[in-house]
């Protein structure tokens, strides 16, 4: 039987990226609000254009928190220091309109439809979901993030094209930039690299030979592992011959416009809603990071070598109305026995969730650039791999009850 063969691609963006900044700016101000009031509702949208930084959105909070500050702060820290950069902390304009949240979607997510019922009075059953919608988990085995290698390949060139630049190494380097990495696969395992492509922000006078040269020996050669190369693998450094106006300058940014790169680089589906500039109530955002959880998990355990999940949420209900997994074949149960696995170990609510994963905290905008999942710098709850034992455990168990060996 001849081996199956494929190419798969994703991209990731740098902080300085507009939409990136966006988002980092957003997550800046939930961080921020979450830091004096951890029960705030934060829904937060910022866009970015040439010399102007919009907020707006709805926020419920007693929090007392400088919104145009924080604009300020994360593009001085993400390095738009310069009016020739389009956008100056300093100068830049930034306008805030930010709303109440609607009384009609706060009465759903403050008592849930269990307990308005009186048919629960669970602590987990008060809290509703703060709004309809699906969300998607995967994690898979073919790299040390538990990330399919095209997305952990392509975040790691986006962060060290940012180290270098933040380093000083190549001084002509400027905040934006997109890296995409192409991957052959052969029954579904990552053999060779096909493409790299970067395009990176840079001073007018750099010449694009030095800079294709400098971010092959800077950039690619300390990322991509040598065995992944061949004669045959194409390296791109910005092909358009000249990438100087960039950033908000050259495209404007808004929040939640790269949640493919925020995810799986497209590998896995997903459920369509942003994460940042939300709070935990928000199961766009907590119920992801759920679904990230328990598939990590899942193949941590070695259950599968490949796991998706789906969870689906009616706002102002706290039970998810469906949980879906497919492990594509290697999962050592049928799907349906690891769900209820999935079920004796997890507890998907969104009040649940919030508590176990602890995320009533200002811990998002760290996430908010190079993607919320398969981060080794930094740690998340979510990407933790305490239930793996237990999963095991509750495998055994199932075994046991149904006969098997």
């Amino acid at each position: 039987m001849s081996k199956q063969r494929y190419f798969f691609t994703s991209e990731s963006v740098t902080e300085g990226h507009p939409d990136k900044l966006a988002d980092q700016i957003s997550d800046g101000v939930v961080d921020a609000i979450l830091a004096q009031d951890s029960q705030a509702r934060v829904a937060c949208e910022t866009s970015v254009n040439t010399g102007l930084v919009l907020l707006t959105g709805e926020v419920s909070t007693k929090a007392n928190v400088n919104f145009s500050q924080i604009a300020r702060n994360t593009m001085a820290k993400v390095g738009y220091t310069k009016a020739e950069y389009g956008l100056d902390a300093g100068t830049a304009a930034v306008l805030v309109s930010i709303d109440q949240q609607s009384p009609d979607i706060a009465q759903g997510v403050n008592q849930a439809i269990e307990s308005r019922s009186g048919s629960s009075d669970e602590r987990w059953d008060k809290i509703g979901a703060g709004d309809q919608g699906i969300v998607f988990g995967y994690a898979s085995n073919e790299t040390d993030e538990y990330l399919p290698a095209p997305i952990a390949f392509a975040h790691r060139l986006a962060k060290r094209l940012a180290a270098v630049r933040k380093a000083g190494l190549l001084p002509y380097l400027r905040p934006d930039g997109k890296t995409q990495v192409t991957i052959e696969y052969e029954d579904f395992l990552p053999v060779r690299v096909e493409t790299v492509l970067i395009s990176a922000q840079h001073a007018p006078e750099a010449e694009t030979e030095q800079i294709a040269a400098d971010l092959k020996r800077l950039v690619i050669d300390e990322i991509i592992p040598p065995q992944l190369l061949d004669e045959k693998t194409k390296f791109l450094v910005n092909p358009t011959g000249r990438f100087v106006i960039g950033g908000p300058q050259g495209d404007a940014g808004l929040t939640g416009r790269k949640i493919i790169v925020d995810t799986y680089g497209g590998y896995s589906r997903h459920g369509g809603g942003a994460f940042s500039g939300k709070d935990p109530t928000k199961v766009d955002r907590s119920g992801a990071y759920a679904a990230r959880y328990v598939a990590k998990n899942i193949v941590a355990a070695g259950l599968a070598k490949r796991a998706e999940i789906q969870i689906a949420y009616a706002i102002g209900v706290a039970r998810p109305i469906s949980i879906f997994v497919d492990t594509f074949g290697t999962g050592r149960l049928s799907n349906r026995e690891l769900l209820a696995v999935i079920n004796q170990n997890f507890d998907l609510r969104p009040a649940a969730i919030i508590e176990q994963l602890d995320l009533r905290r200002p811990i998002y905008q760290q996430v908010a650039a190079y993607g919320h999942f398969g981060r080794t710098d930094i740690d998340v709850p979510w990407e933790r791999t305490d239930k793996a034992y237990e999963l095991l455990q509750g495998t055994r168990t199932h075994r046991r009850i149904s006969g098997e060996n």
